[in-house]
């Protein structure tokens, strides 16, 4: 099951994808991230989608961020999480996941676009499964870590790499406005293995990132008992778990994001995310 997020000319509409057929939502009123991480609200919709209570739509295209901006409480990414990302950095494997914030205006839909900063020269591109919290966590144990999950979607983690190299720390090139695309879907979390997943990113019609998050060094369930042993994670709180290798940066010679680029962004069972770069 996944749910989309889209646009109308009313406003934001849900809807509710089940093998291949999308459903209307509004019936059952707009979900909030508590009822999509709740099983039995899952269950509620899977049986208004089987009675025919919930009337089909053709697939929207106007799609939106499943994570509305002013509900993302706060965005966690986890750096090096991928073994063979270390690799091609030469880097020891971390014993615990290594985090970083990322602004939450970064967030931005399907099919817009990633604005190229001015006096920015190196801007690349992640593409990450993202975790979306939808009940509050504290001190949870991995093996419960699903409890508490609404729903898995793609992030492109666009990065500022000579504003994070300069600075020594990754705040200020991770959070340029438009560099957190994020969608197409929510894919529930009994939907999926989150932990064996295909991840692809295609930048101009040409694959650049290719692996599996069997890659992983901290899994799903790991990563989110880390984090939040050491803080709160509230419902709107967006865990980015980190990038395969074959980043532009780390490329001979590196291979980086220009206006007129087409990025593409696909994790296996969530869907693929498209975006533009234009420059600002």
């Amino acid at each position: 099951m996944q749910f989309v997020r889209y646009a109308t000319d009313s406003g934001p509409s849900w809807g509710v994808t089940v093998d291949d057929q999308t459903y209307d939502l509004e019936r059952l009123g707009e979900p909030t991230l508590e009822e999509l991480a709740t099983p039995g609200y899952r269950r509620q919709v899977a049986r208004a989608v089987e009675t025919g209570r919930l009337p089909e739509i053709e697939e929207p295209t106007d799609l939106l961020s499943p994570v509305p901006v002013e509900d993302v409480d706060q965005i966690i990414c986890v750096g090096l999480n991928y073994h063979d990302h270390a690799e091609e950095q030469d880097e020891e494997i971390p014993e615990n996941p290594m985090l970083f914030a990322k602004s939450p205006t970064t967030v931005t839909d399907p099919g817009a676009p990633i604005i190229h900063p001015e006096g920015i020269e190196q801007v690349d591109y992640e593409v990450e499964l993202g975790i979306v919290i939808g009940r509050t966590a504290d001190s949870v144990d991995a093996d419960n870590a699903e409890d508490y999950i609404a729903g898995y979607t793609v992030i492109d983690d666009v990065s500022a790499r000579d504003a994070q190299f300069d600075d020594g720390q990754f705040f200020r090139g991770k959070s340029y406005d438009t560099f957190a695309p994020m969608g197409p879907a929510l894919t529930s979390p009994d939907a999926v293995d989150p932990n064996d997943l295909e991840a692809t990113l295609r930048l101009n019609g040409e694959t650049k990132q290719d692996s599996t998050t069997a890659e992983f060094i901290f899994d799903v369930g790991e990563v989110v008992e880390f984090i939040s042993n050491v803080t709160t994670l509230r419902p709107g709180t967006v865990i980015s778990t980190g990038t395969p290798g074959g980043v532009g940066i780390f490329r001979d010679p590196p291979e980086l994001l220009s206006p007129g680029d087409t990025v593409e962004a696909e994790i296996e069972g969530i869907g693929t995310l498209e975006n533009h770069v234009v420059g600002e």
